[in-house]
């Protein structure tokens, strides 16, 4: 499904003509769990930062607050980011900044359990694209680490997304969720924003893994390695503490693969 990716140098990101960056909203979602996805979000964030050199907010939409465990950044006592969109609190008053340059924080609190409900009861069907725009003159990337749902946070997710990001472990349950992140997506967006999968907790040791790569050489892979369940110990990106590892690599790949696709839909 997805188009095969060129081999790249490391480059700072897409510019326009006076060699500014140009800003791009990327969600990493999935409506299944336990698929990789905060670990996703926080070394891909890191990528774009420390690599593409972009200045990149990580806004975590997820109410277990994993990205800002995966980044270091001490969790405070606030139930605000649902009033980031109910009422209309400005959101660069709940950035953090990371301990890594160019990388701040939205981090999500208890507040945005309920936060469906509540958007679908204000009715502000655009709030999350609005938002994000607003952000753009300050972030050349904005991340969204998005909830395992399908409901109006996806919804609006779809509608503020340039490109996404869609981890999938190998396994037939991670196919039907694949395609209900496409069900999802054609039915929130009129502009079709594309859509990258990516193989997640890929064990080349195991003939199901082996079968599902088989069948989709061309989607970039992040494997199951030790050195990426580190983050969570280290709270660090795996590039932090482990640049030149097979892991590391697999991230600056794929953020590679995220910027190409940013660049040839802007075509």
């Amino acid at each position: 499904m997805a188009k095969k990716l060129r081999t790249l140098p490391r480059i700072p990101g897409a510019t326009n003509p006076s060699g500014t960056a140009r800003s791009a909203t990327i969600a990493i979602y999935s409506v299944k769990g336990g698929v990789g996805k905060t670990t996703l979000a926080a070394n891909l964030a890191w990528y774009s930062s420390s690599i593409s050199g972009h200045r990149t907010l990580l806004w975590d939409l997820d109410a277990a607050g994993g990205s800002g465990f995966l980044l270091g950044v001490d969790p405070r006592e606030s139930r605000q980011a649902e009033d980031v969109f109910t009422r209309e609190r400005n959101p660069r008053k709940l950035i953090r900044k990371s301990p890594f340059d160019q990388l701040d924080l939205l981090p999500a609190d208890e507040s945005i359990r309920a936060l469906d409900a509540r958007l679908a009861s204000i009715g502000k069907r655009k709030r999350l694209s609005k938002l994000t725009a607003n952000l753009s003159g300050e972030y050349e990337r904005v991340l969204l680490d998005c909830p395992p749902v399908m409901n109006e946070i996806s919804a609006q997710v779809v509608r503020a997304a340039d490109a996404i990001i869609v981890p999938l472990p190998p396994s037939p349950l991670s196919a039907r969720a694949f395609e209900l992140v496409v069900r999802e997506v054609a039915e929130n967006s009129k502009s079709h924003p594309p859509i990258l999968p990516v193989l997640s907790m890929l064990d080349m040791r195991r003939k199901l893994h082996r079968e599902a790569r088989e069948a989709n050489p061309d989607w970039p892979a992040i494997p199951y390695a030790s050195l990426i369940e580190q983050c969570a110990v280290r709270q660090k990106p795996v590039g932090a503490f482990a640049p030149r590892s097979p892991a590391a690599g697999h991230f600056a790949a794929l953020w590679q693969a995220i910027e190409t696709k940013l660049e040839e839909r802007r075509g």
